[in-house]
C-alpha cells in the first residue's frame, strides 16, 4: 500500500527519508500561492514552480533519460535554470552544475566525466560552445541559438512517471574549484541532501524566512541554501550576479532574513557607502563559508551589521563540519568554531595516526553529509579517505588545524601549502597575519617556492592599499622584522590584486607559476 503523504512541514521532517522534489510537492499543496523564486521583476510561486518542475522531468522523460543518467547546467542564473535543476531530481536525473566562467575546452572535459546526456545553456554559453559529433543536445534557456530553446524543448511534455529513489541514489555531482588541480566530481547523494534539509530549521529556515542568495548556481555553497529554504517552505530572492548596491537594495526591498556570502562580499558590502543608512535589521542570519574569514573582518561585520553570524567551515566532499556562531564567542573569531551536531572531526598525522586534539595535524571528518565519492575517479577517493580503529569513514580535508582548550578548531592552512623550509614547517596564514597589520596592505598570499638553500622558502604577494606609495622591499623588510627567523620571506611581490576562484579562495597554484624570480 503506498503511504499516505505527509500534511504538515513537521511531520515531512519527521521522516527517515524524504526527497527535495517531494517536499518541493507538498510545499505546492500547503502554499501553492506564497512566493518561492524572486529574481528581479519575476515571482514563481509553489504551485507554478512545482507545475514546471514537472514539465522539465516528463521532458526529461520523454527524451529517453532514466534515473541514474546525467544532464549538465552551464548558465547563469535564473528561474529557468532552477526549474531544471529539481525538475532533474525529481526525474532521478543526476545534475552535474558547471561553471560558465570555465573556457569551452574546460567545459567539454568536465561534461564528458559527468557522462551528461544534455547541457542546459544560456545564450552566452551557447555560442561559445565547440561543435562537435561527440557533445550531448543542448537546451538553451534564454533565446534561440543552434541549441534547442527551453520553451520549444519544454512543448507537449507529459506528466512525469513516479520515480522512488532512496537516501544512497545519486542527486549532483559537483566540480571541485580546482585550485590546486583538475577539478573532480563529488558524487553527493540524495541522503545527503536530506541530511541537510533536516537540520535547516535549527538555523531559522521555515516558511517565514526570505534567503537572499548572491553566489552562482553551480556552488554547492549556494544550493544548499537555495534547497533548505525551498524545501522548507520560503522565499528565495536570487541575484544574477553579486553586486553590493543591488544586493543592500534587495535586502531591504524583500526584506531579507537569512543569506549567506563569502568574505570578500562582506569586505564589499562594508567598504559601500549605502551600507550604514540601509536597514539591515531584519537580515538576521548571516552566514559565511567557502574561503578563509579573517577575524578582523568578523569583528566588524558584528560591531556594524545587527544580527547573528555564523561561520561555517567544511568540504564540498562533505565529512566533518564546524561552525562558529561569532554573536555567541567574540573572543573565538580566530577559529572556525566547534564541530557541528552529528559531525565528528579529528586531527591525523602525516602517517594517518590520530593525534591528541591540541597538537597540530590534518583535519578529519565524519558526518551524514559526506559525498559517495569522486565520479569515475576510485584512486583519488580511496587517498580522500581515513578509517579509524573501528572502521568508521572519514573524509580528509588536506587542511592543517588544532583544537584549542575549549574545544574550537584553529585552522593553520591547507596540508599543500604548508611549507618545509630548512627543515621546519612554516604555514603561510601566519606570515599572511603579519603582513596584513601593515596599514598600507590590503589583501595578501603567502606561497612556497623551490630553494637550493633552504628546499622552500617563502615568497608573499601583496595587494597595496588605494594610493598607498609602499615599495617592494621597504615592506619585506618591514615584515621579516616582525618574523621569526624561519619564517623570513625571500621575496615579496606587489600585485593589484589575488587571483581567487569565484567563492572568494585565494589560487595559489596561479601565485606560484606566476613568480619567475631567483631566490636563494
Amino acid at each position: 500500500m503506498t503511504p499516505a503523504w505527509p500534511t504538515s512541514l513537521r511531520e515531512a521532517l519527521a521522516q527517515p527519508f524524504a526527497t527535495l522534489p517531494g517536499m518541493l510537492a507538498l510545499m505546492a499543496r500547503l502554499r501553492g500561492q506564497h512566493p518561492a523564486l524572486v529574481l528581479e521583476d519575476e515571482v514563481l510561486d509553489y504551485a507554478t514552480l512545482n507545475a514546471l518542475v514537472d514539465q522539465v522531468a516528463g521532458a526529461l522523460q520523454r527524451d529517453g533519460l532514466r534515473p541514474g543518467d546525467a544532464v549538465a547546467i552551464c548558465a547563469a542564473t535564473s528561474l529557468s535554470h532552477v526549474a531544471a535543476y529539481l525538475g532533474a531530481a525529481r526525474a532521478g536525473v543526476v545534475v552535474a552544475p558547471l561553471p560558465p566562467s570555465a573556457t569551452p575546452a574546460q567545459l567539454s572535459v568536465l561534461v564528458a566525466n559527468a557522462g551528461a546526456r544534455l547541457l542546459f545553456t544560456d545564450s552566452e554559453t551557447d555560442r561559445a560552445w565547440p561543435a562537435s559529433d561527440a557533445s550531448p543536445a543542448r537546451i538553451v534557456f534564454d533565446g534561440v541559438g543552434l541549441a534547442t530553446a527551453w520553451p520549444d524543448w519544454l512543448r507537449g511534455a507529459s506528466a512525469p512517471t513516479p520515480v522512488a529513489l532512496g537516501p544512497g541514489d545519486p542527486f549532483n555531482i559537483i566540480y571541485s574549484s580546482g585550485t590546486t588541480g583538475v577539478p573532480k566530481g563529488i558524487v553527493q547523494a540524495c541522503g545527503m541532501r536530506w541530511a541537510q534539509l533536516q537540520r535547516a530549521p535549527a538555523s531559522g529556515f521555515g516558511p517565514d524566512a526570505v534567503t537572499l542568495l548572491a553566489i552562482p548556481l553551480y556552488s554547492n555553497l549556494t544550493l544548499t541554501y537555495l534547497f533548505s529554504a525551498l524545501g522548507l517552505g520560503g522565499t528565495v530572492v536570487l541575484m544574477a550576479r553579486f553586486d553590493a548596491a543591488a544586493y543592500l537594495a534587495s535586502a531591504a526591498r524583500y526584506r531579507a532574513t537569512h543569506s549567506v556570502l563569502v568574505p570578500v562580499q562582506f569586505r564589499r558590502l562594508l567598504d559601500h557607502p549605502d551600507f550604514d543608512r540601509t536597514d539591515l535589521f531584519i537580515l538576521r542570519q548571516k552566514f559565511c563559508a567557502g574561503a578563509p574569514f579573517d577575524a578582523a573582518l568578523k569583528a566588524e561585520v558584528l560591531r556594524r551589521w545587527p544580527g547573528e553570524l555564523t561561520e561555517y567551515y567544511g568540504l564540498t566532499e562533505g565529512g566533518g563540519r564546524t561552525e562558529l556562531q561569532a554573536h555567541r564567542h567574540p573572543d573565538k573569531l580566530h577559529t572556525v568554531g566547534r564541530p557541528s551536531a552529528g559531525n565528528d572531526v579529528r586531527l591525523i598525522d602525516e602517517q594517518g595516526r590520530e593525534l591528541p586534539p591540541h597538537e597540530t595535524g590534518e583535519i578529519v571528518g565524519h558526518s551524514a553529509t559526506m559525498m559517495k565519492g569522486y565520479h569515475g575517479l576510485p584512486g583519488p577517493t580511496r587517498e580522500a579517505e581515513w578509517f579509524d580503529a573501528s572502521g568508521k569513514r572519514f573524509i580528509r580535508t588536506g587542511d592543517m588545524g588544532r583544537f584549542d582548550a575549549d574545544g574550537f578548531l584553529v585552522l593553520m592552512d591547507r596540508r599543500k601549502d604548508m611549507l618545509i623550509s630548512g627543515g621546519f614547517n612554516l604555514y603561510p596564514s601566519d606570515l599572511e597575519a603579519v603582513l596584513l597589520q601593515h596599514p598600507d596592505v590590503a589583501d595578501a598570499a603567502v606561497v612556497g617556492v623551490p630553494s637550493a638553500r633552504w628546499g622552500e622558502t617563502p615568497v608573499a604577494f601583496v595587494v597595496p592599499g588605494a594610493g598607498r606609495p609602499v615599495t617592494e622591499a621597504a615592506l619585506c623588510q618591514w615584515a621579516n622584522e616582525r618574523l621569526g627567523k624561519s619564517q623570513r620571506l625571500a621575496d615579496l611581490v606587489l600585485v593589484d590584486q589575488l587571483p581567487r576562484s569565484e567563492v572568494g579562495k585565494v589560487l595559489k597554484r596561479s601565485l606560484r607559476e606566476r613568480f619567475d624570480r631567483a631566490v636563494p
